[in-house]
């Protein structure tokens, strides 16, 4: 390989939102060109959680892709490709299952997260072996590095451990992934809750419109004990500081100083927070609707990632099988 490999990409299971854009896409864009990247359209650990209704996510499948070219992915440089149409990705997941403990999945802090959140009584075996899933996905193209949020590292820790446990059962074949983590820490919903997330209803879409950003971030929470313009606030704890730190860094400091002193209202920061979101989804309503107007043209570029990646799986799967033994007839 002339260069390292990145691997990174989404469940889908609607459109991306400015907490994906903070927590990995925007990493993946500044890296893709430092890499040989790889972008997953996960549909298929999307039925993990939407397995009743598989229709929504062949319906978000190319709104995705729209997003990814939108906020700059480029197609020459960055393969995205559909994980259900490399069948050697599922054949690594039943692999790498062997020798999964049912209590390390049990006990990984993102699942446990994710059942509590969406109220999971008992869970089905798909969503409890995603991580399992996930390495594979990451192992499939020797991936080295891995842009994530920092609520998936419990994940690539355990893709570590897939992978050294691997190569010391058979023979060194699979690469340990190290993951790439954002400066800007998880970027705090609307509502000041709780993370951004498109089920809560507390996100910005990255193809919103105007009008749209700006009644989201109007009626956006701030901090709750400033009740006048000139008490003294607390940005911390306010999801438009948070908003100005990831969008608008050369006026945070401004921003912490006239909000701790009581110097700017809390109508006039959410103002330049509108203003600085704009700046950044303009353009990717331009290049959003450049691709949207060519559907062809999407479906080339899914096609063409995917056969890209389909060629390095096939090759690795021969490593694999060849590593354990079980490649009975490729020497005949």
């Amino acid at each position: 390989m002339s260069k390292e490999r990145m691997l990174t990409g989404d469940r889908v299971t609607g459109k991306l939102h400015l907490g994906h854009y903070v927590g990995s896409l925007r990493n993946r864009i500044e890296l893709q060109h430092r890499y040989e990247s790889f972008i997953l359209l996960a549909d298929v650990q999307a039925l993990t959680t939407h397995f009743e209704n598989p229709a929504m996510i062949r319906d978000h499948l190319r709104e995705i892709a729209l997003d990814y070219l939108a906020a700059g992915i480029d197609p020459e440089a960055s393969a995205i490709f559909v994980q259900s149409m490399i069948p050697e990705i599922a054949e690594l997941t039943v692999y790498y299952s062997m020798f999964v403990t049912v209590n390390a999945l049990r006990h990984n802090p993102t699942v446990k997260a994710e059942s509590k959140d969406r109220g999971l009584d008992e869970m089905y075996y798909g969503f409890l072996g995603y991580p399992v899933s996930q390495a594979a996905d990451i192992t499939f193209c020797k991936a080295a590095v891995v842009p994530v949020g920092e609520d998936q590292l419990p994940h690539i820790e355990l893709t570590r451990k897939i992978v050294r446990r691997f190569n010391e059962l058979y023979r060194p074949v699979l690469v340990e992934p190290k993951a790439l983590v954002g400066e800007m820490p998880r970027l705090v919903g609307t509502d000041g809750n709780a993370k951004m997330s498109k089920s809560l209803g507390n996100a910005i879409a990255l193809d919103s419109a105007p009008e749209e950003v700006d009644y989201k971030i109007r009626k956006a929470v701030t901090d709750p004990a400033r009740i006048r313009k000139n008490d003294p606030g607390h940005p911390d704890v306010c999801p438009i500081y948070a908003y100005h730190r990831a969008f608008r860094p050369e006026g945070e400091a401004e921003i912490r100083e006239g909000c701790e002193k009581g110097l700017i209202g809390c109508t006039g920061c959410k103002q330049l927070a509108v203003t600085a979101l704009e700046r950044l989804l303009e353009p990717m309503r331009e290049r959003r609707a450049h691709y949207a107007a060519k559907p062809k043209r999407v479906d080339e570029i899914l096609l063409d990632g995917t056969s890209r990646a389909r060629a390095i799986a096939r090759e690795t799967m021969r490593e694999v099988r060849e590593a354990m033994g079980i490649d009975y007839f490729d020497k005949v």
